[in-house]
Formats: C-alpha cells, sequence, structure tokens
C-alpha cells in the first residue's frame, strides 16, 4: 500500500515499548479518503465509522479524524474523517498518553504527548482535557488500572479527578449495557480484577454503575473468620484468589456477587449475616439484568450464592443435605459447572487476610461424594421402578451410595 501513509497506533505501540506481546495491530491513516481506501480494495466496516478492513490481514485502518463533544454520554460525539486532519490530531483524541503514540514505517516513534515518559512513570494519564467529554473512559482507565497493575502501573491523580468529574448518574448511565459488561468481562479476565473495582471505588463509578458492591463497603463481618472484617475488602480479596489461580471468568463473577446478600443485614445484626445466602440471589439478578450479563454467568453466580456457605460446611453435613446441594446445582448432569462452583468457594474461603494458602478440604470431599453418587445401579433401579417412584428411587440410592462414602471418609481420616 505505498500509497497510504500508515501508522502503527494505541496498545501495539504501548505493548512493544514495554516488552508484552502483541495480539493485534491497529493502524490509522493520514491523508486518504473513504474513496481511495475502497478503491484499493479495502472494506468499510459499519456506515458511519472511517474504519476498513485490509484486503489481506484484515487488520483494522482508520482514517485520522477528530471527535466533537455534541451531546451527554459515550455516543454524544460528531466525528471528522478529513485527508487534512493530521497524525498528531488524530492522537490527541485518544484517552491515556501511553496509548496515544504511533510508529511509522522505519521504526520510528511518534509520542507528542509524552506516552514514553509515563510508560517509565508508570502513570495513565489522560491526554487532553477532552477526556472528561467520554464517561466509558472511566472504565477503560480502570481496566488499564486492572491491566497494568503488576508492573506497577498508577491513575495519574489529576486524571482521577477527571474521572470523579465524569461520575455521575447523567454520564455514567448513558454507557450502554453491553458495552458496561464487556469492559468488566475483558477487566476479569486480567491477573489483578479486583483493581478494576478498586479504581471504580476510587472516582465515585462504583456506587453509580455497581450499587450492590459498593453498598458492602463499611459492612463488617466477624472478625474471627473474616480478619479483614471489611465485606467489600474480602470481596476484592477473593476476587485476587481466583485470579491468581487462573479460574475462569465466569468463575470470577461468581465470586464476584457472592456476598451481596451481606449488605442488606441491618447494622443491629452486625457483624453476623443470617440468610444472606437467600437475601443475596435478588440483587444478582438485579445486577445481571441491569449489565445483561450472559446465562451462563447469572447462573453460576446465583448458585454460588446461595449454596457457598453450604459448601464451606460439607464435613459436617449429613447424606441428604449434601443431595440437596448436589440437586440444587445439577452437580450431576453438569459436573463440569459443579467444579467452577468449588473454585468459587476455595477462593471465598482463602480470600482473608491471613487465610490465602488455607487447605480447602471440602472441594476433594464433595467431589468424590458426587462421583459416589454418580455411580449407582442405575440398570436394576430402571427394571424395579418406573415414573415418580423410580426417581425417588434414584434420590435413596444415591444418599445411601453418599452415606457410604462419608462413612469410608471418616475412616481413612
Amino acid at each position: 500500500m505505498k500509497d497510504l501513509s500508515v501508522f502503527l497506533v494505541g496498545g501495539a505501540v504501548r505493548d512493544q515499548l514495554l516488552g508484552l506481546p502483541v495480539h493485534e495491530n491497529d493502524w490509522v491513516v493520514v491523508g486518504s479518503t473513504e474513496a481511495q481506501m475502497k478503491t484499493l480494495g479495502f472494506q468499510q466496516v459499519g456506515k458511519d465509522f472511517p474504519v476498513f478492513l485490509h484486503p489481506k490481514s484484515k487488520e483494522e485502518y482508520a482514517l485520522a479524524r477528530t471527535e466533537r463533544k455534541t451531546g451527554h454520554g459515550y455516543h454524544g460525539f460528531t466525528l471528522h474523517a478529513h485527508p487534512s486532519v493530521t497524525l498528531e490530531e488524530d492522537l490527541l483524541r485518544r484517552d491515556l498518553t501511553i496509548n496515544a503514540m504511533a510508529q511509522a514505517n522505519d521504526g520510528h516513534i511518534i509520542d507528542p504527548y509524552g506516552g514514553r515518559e509515563d510508560l517509565k512513570a508508570r502513570l495513565l494519564r489522560h491526554v487532553s482535557p477532552a477526556f472528561a467529554e467520554d464517561p466509558l473512559r472511566v472504565l477503560r482507565v480502570a481496566r488499564f488500572a486492572a491491566r497494568f497493575h503488576h508492573l506497577g502501573f498508577t491513575v495519574a491523580p489529576e486524571t482521577l479527578a477527571l474521572m470523579r468529574t465524569l461520575s455521575t448518574e447523567e454520564e455514567l448511565l448513558s454507557i450502554a449495557p453491553e458495552r458496561l459488561w464487556q469492559e468488566t468481562h475483558t477487566a476479569l479476565a486480567e491477573n489483578n480484577p479486583q483493581v478494576y473495582f478498586q479504581t471504580l471505588e476510587a472516582c465515585g463509578a462504583l456506587t453509580i454503575l455497581f450499587p450492590e458492591l459498593a453498598s458492602l463497603r463499611g459492612v463488617p463481618q466477624p472478625k474471627l473468620y473474616h480478619p479483614e472484617v471489611d465485606t467489600l475488602e474480602h470481596q476484592y480479596l477473593a476476587l485476587k484468589i481466583a485470579a491468581d489461580a487462573h479460574y475462569d471468568v465466569p468463575t470470577r463473577f461468581a465470586v464476584l456477587v457472592h456476598d451481596l446478600g451481606k449488605g442488606l443485614t441491618p447494622e443491629h445484626a452486625w457483624p453476623q449475616h443470617i440468610a444472606h445466602e437467600r437475601k443475596g440471589l435478588p440483587l444478582v439478578r438485579a445486577l445481571c439484568k441491569r449489565l445483561r450479563v450472559p446465562k451462563q454467568y447469572q447462573q453460576l453466580g446465583l448458585l454460588m450464592c446461595e449454596w457457598h456457605t453450604h459448601a464451606h460446611r460439607a464435613l459436617e453435613l449429613r447424606p441428604g443435605t449434601i443431595w440437596k446441594l448436589f440437586h440444587a446445582t445439577d452437580a450431576i448432569r453438569r459436573p463440569e459447572r459443579f467444579k467452577q462452583f468449588l473454585q468459587a468457594c476455595v477462593a471465598d474461603a482463602r480470600g482473608r487476610t491471613g487465610k490465602e494458602n488455607e487447605r480447602y478440604p471440602q472441594k476433594a470431599y464433595l467431589l468424590d461424594a458426587l462421583e459416589a453418587a454418580h455411580h449407582i445401579d442405575m440398570p436394576t433401579l430402571q427394571e424395579q421402578f418406573s415414573g415418580a417412584a423410580l426417581g425417588e428411587a434414584i434420590q435413596q440410592a444415591r444418599i445411601i451410595a453418599i452415606k457410604e462414602f462419608k462413612q469410608q471418609w471418616a475412616t481413612l481420616s
């Protein structure tokens, strides 16, 4: 494409300079038009956005453009893509200085706004005051804070101040639920997902976007079991444990919502939280509905919210109660989801100050009990019973199998 003035931009440049792997390239084209791009074989993506797919590599090439705020929310912008728009003007519209660098074909770095210095200083700093025009940038900065926390990055004080000005209901609630979930989902997959929520809390956005979580701040738990005391701190600790264990994103989401019911406990009952499991279910449903969380995540979150304390008490439960847990979680038919549930329980148990490496024998115990319940003499039962009687016979056979397993476990331990 010799006829185009093309520059590598954004995350690819940033990650190269950080020594991180580059997963995708984004390009900006200066001095061109939509007509020229199409003539060269590029395929336009969308009608109102000057982004094109390369005819061979399928990488994204965007015409240099500027943006002007014309209304509230992150949709309230007018784009101006024109051959006269310079590379520096295009970079100026970006969110953070570390994302506002470009690389020429000869490898030269174009850095008009100090991105390299901020990389060295490990700072997430806004490019211009126009940062405060887009509420979505609150989420993006929080996500980058989670992504680069392990490298020592922090949010620049002046950028955090701008994020506070953006953290109003009018601005933040203008963000589409799908985009809010997309940013949150990506943040949950990072090495330090808890930093995403901590950053939103620091700028006042958590109360607006995740009120169910924000209400946990200052809610105490018994210090004997939770040395960290504060329930929101426990949520953050448990989420970090889940990330360190490389649990998948649905499991991390389940960890995130498992204790929401504690935010409804009246102060006179603190630090106990009786029936917080069931009290939390409507809150999980409300959060999932508002963010349009996928069904798979919602189901696991609800199971974790309602049944996690049963898992914690597994070693003392009667066989019938263990079967009740298996039945409620559909563990026989969905063993992989049950394993996710147990992983979330491990993160919950270890997400306490000083308890990070504590043993959790309940996981192996319940998996072995499930294995015992699964291996019953189904053909014989099907010969002897039918209909509702068969269902009852299967249930009783599984409870007996769990009882026998429990006796063997007690003998071996």
